[in-house]
């Protein structure tokens, strides 16, 4: 990210475990300059959610982020993450040792902060996009050539694999193509594929490649030793029967990664639709006719990885040896 190193980023987040560990490597990256926080409903209700970012920039020395806040329902449906994840995110930060701040989130809205900032397309920012996609459908209600563009890291989709809505427990569907980022707002989704925005997509199909397994949990809870880096470890700790089990991936760090470095993923442009309608909604789906509209990463490199998110978080006095 060199040559782009001074172009802002704005995350867009649902603040889930996954969401605050890339996060974190955001913040611990001294390539990035994260301008804004806007917050998604999805895994975290949005207050929630928000609280829970205010705390983590402030560890990262990033108190000054404007934090927005966005709508607590999909655009026009009332699909939703189970409720146990969503109690579980709510509460991501109880018990850790993260500064306790009392900042209030901004005013505006993050739907009406993204369509002011980002029409201004004289001053570029890259955006990196970790939940359900409604702020920005919401956004381009106001504003439809805002994205236009606009370069966009998104984690969401199923291209080639088996959707994840089987994952939540005692959510019932038979729904097997969708994941669940895009399952949620579907038509916001839609809104944004068809945008003109140069969408980079981290579907499963390539966060599938990247476990966190307990090795690679031993190696970060020796070597991240940073705030930052203990955080990650922390965050992770919480989800160690998931990992030991082998079902935890690094879906939303894959994203955060590949927005530093695009080589940490193998993409290949394609047309993606998204399917609105029973019972493939929310499905990505690769369309063989029409112009391709997203660079779409099917694999990704598990080494380049951990190398990659792991540097970042050990203390600065140690990754300057």
């Amino acid at each position: 990210m060199s040559a782009q190193s001074t172009i802002p980023v704005i995350i867009d987040t649902d603040c889930g475990h996954d969401d605050l560990t890339a996060i974190a490597f955001l913040l611990a990256r001294r390539d990035v300059r994260i301008e804004a926080v806007t917050i998604a409903n999805g895994l975290a209700h949005v207050r929630a959610g928000a609280a829970n970012v205010a705390r983590l920039l402030a560890l990262g020395g990033r108190g000054d982020v404007p934090i927005f806040i966005g709508r607590e329902t999909p655009l026009r449906r009332q699909a939703a993450f189970p409720d146990p994840w969503r109690k579980k995110s709510n509460a991501l930060l109880s018990g850790l040792k993260v500064p306790a701040v009392g900042r209030a989130p901004e005013k505006q809205s993050a739907a009406d902060y993204l369509a002011g900032r980002l029409r201004d397309h004289g001053h570029a920012a890259r955006v990196l996009a970790l939940g359900p996609l409604t702020n920005f459908g919401e956004a381009l209600e106001r504003e439809p050539g805002m994205l236009r563009g606009v370069e966009m890291v998104i984690m969401g989709g199923a291209i080639r694999v088996p959707g994840n809505l089987g994952d939540g427990g005692t959510f019932k569907t038979s729904n097997t193509t969708a994941e669940w980022n895009i399952f949620v707002d579907p038509l916001a989704a839609k809104r944004v594929f068809e945008s003109g925005a140069r969408i980079q997509l981290i579907p499963l199909d390539a966060t599938n490649h990247v476990p966190i397994d307990a090795g690679f949990l031993r190696e970060l809870q020796r070597k991240a030793r940073s705030p930052l880096g203990e955080f990650v470890v922390a965050i992770m700790e919480r989800d160690r029967k998931l990992i030991e089990q082998g079902t935890y991936y690094a879906w939303d760090a894959v994203a955060g990664v590949a927005l530093v470095d695009p080589a940490a993923v193998q993409t290949s442009p394609m047309a993606i639709e998204v399917k609105q309608d029973p019972p493939e909604d929310g499905r990505t789906a690769e369309m063989i006719a029409g112009p391709a509209n997203a660079q779409v990463a099917l694999g990704a490199n598990a080494t380049a990885f951990r190398q990659i998110f792991a540097s970042a978080l050990v203390p600065r006095a140690a990754s300057a040896q």
